[in-house]
């Protein structure tokens, strides 16, 4: 009878075997940039100083806020979550210096609430090519969503759409026909003036008259006269917080009765707080509601108690787009699972359906939506305070959705 006899294989022979079949049978960990065992790290580059600190400050204050109370139950599937912000002062080439410490040397797993048109439009390319996600910016530029791409992400309309509906709002409402813009000379700036050139030619109109600025121009007596000359009944503004204040004190010194319309960017408690009795009539688009403590539901004054403790100051739109956009990226994380990819967060970003956040808001989103909510309304300044007068309103977005879903 044939016999078989065993043959001992050398142990190095052997060990090279087992690894090997190790190496079949287990599938390796892939390391994923910005996570880890033990925290999830972002970044966001903003203005924490400059002509855009008020909302800069206030936001990551609001997205910190948001982090901090996950991570006192335990953060998110056991990892903590971790902000790093860096200031930009709103300005390109710092913006540019900022974003590539974030993406190359901090290695962010993703870029949130990143502030400003121009700044976000230098650097947004490489950190796609990179494969890092931009979720939620505070900016309102179309660039921002369009074209689409499959790790962009935004929260809020278009200062386009929303200065569109805003200011076909108050003509219907008030019949003005002279229309003038002041706008910064920027990448933002020229977003809201072709806005309002788009919306009158649509009218048959023209603008009356116009007025370029840089960000940190202080004087803007010339400019508003020229607009008084020219008659205008209501002046558009592609401003922040600080602009604003100024061209609206020029306007009192002036004795002009004009209206003004902002965008959500000088939809600031600060720019009352500053403007005092000058920006009393001052209509802004916006997302948000304001904050009103004597109406305020439990949870929302609980809410602004907690912030006001903590930094001092009561919170502002700014502070609440920030603590929403955190609340939204936790939402998204939870769903994606202990096993956190690039892959598996946006997965789960997408299927995020009539998300509603503390405030109010209700966001969803899809493989072919990547804007959370596209409605703005429209507030006005009365009495010391924000009041909402009129929206949602109906934007070319929210009209080709509703369109859609007939």
């Amino acid at each position: 009878m044939r016999r078989f006899h065993a043959v001992s294989a050398h142990p190095d022979t052997g060990r090279a075997a087992l690894i090997f079949l190790a190496l079949c049978i287990i599938k390796p960990a892939l390391a994923v940039q910005g996570v880890n065992n033990v925290q999830v790290l972002f970044g966001t580059h903003t203005s924490l100083s400059g002509p855009a600190a008020d909302w800069g400050t206030e936001s990551v204050n609001g997205i910190r806020m948001r982090f901090d109370e996950v991570n006192a139950s335990g953060g998110v599937h056991g990892r903590d979550l971790r902000l790093i912000a860096e200031d930009h002062q709103y300005q390109v080439p710092r913006a540019i210096q900022a974003a590539n410490k974030l993406l190359n040397r901090d290695q962010i797993f993703a870029m949130i609430a990143a502030l400003g048109t121009p700044m976000n439009n230098a650097v947004i390319q490489k950190q796609l090519d990179l494969g890092v996600p931009n979720l939620f910016p505070y900016s309102g530029a179309r660039s921002m969503g369009a074209p689409a791409h499959r790790l962009k992400f935004t929260a809020t309309p278009t200062y386009y759409d929303a200065t569109r509906a805003g200011l076909r709002y108050l003509m219907q409402k008030e019949g003005y026909r002279s229309v003038c813009v002041q706008y910064q000379s920027s990448d933002y700036g020229q977003e809201v003036y072709e806005a309002v050139l788009d919306e009158l030619n649509q009218t048959g109109l023209i603008i009356t008259e116009s007025g370029q600025h840089q960000p940190t121009d202080t004087e803007f007596t010339a400019t508003v006269s020229k607009m008084q000359a020219a008659g205008c009944q209501v002046i558009v503004l592609g401003t922040i917080v600080k602009d604003t204040v100024l061209i609206a004190n020029t306007i009192r010194k002036l004795d002009w009765d004009v209206a003004l319309l902002g965008t959500m960017a000088s939809y600031s408690s600060v720019t009352i707080e500053r403007g005092g009795a000058s920006v009393d009539g001052l209509y802004a688009t916006t997302p948000f509601r304001w904050l009103d403590q004597q109406t305020a539901g439990r949870r929302v004054k609980r809410w602004i108690e907690d912030y006001t403790a903590r930094f001092g100051h009561a919170p502002g739109a700014a502070a609440m787009a920030g603590y929403t956009s955190a609340s939204i990226v936790v939402a998204a994380l939870r769903r994606a699972g202990r096993d956190l990819t690039v892959d598996s967060f946006i997965d789960a970003l997408e299927g995020l359906r009539g998300y509603k956040s503390v405030f109010g808001n209700i966001y969803s989103f899809g493989p072919d939506k990547h804007n959370g909510l596209s409605a703005p309304l429209i507030a006005q300044v009365r009495n010391g305070g924000w009041r909402r007068i009129a929206g949602p309103l109906i934007t070319r977005e929210t009209s080709a959705l509703l369109t859609q879903s007939n």
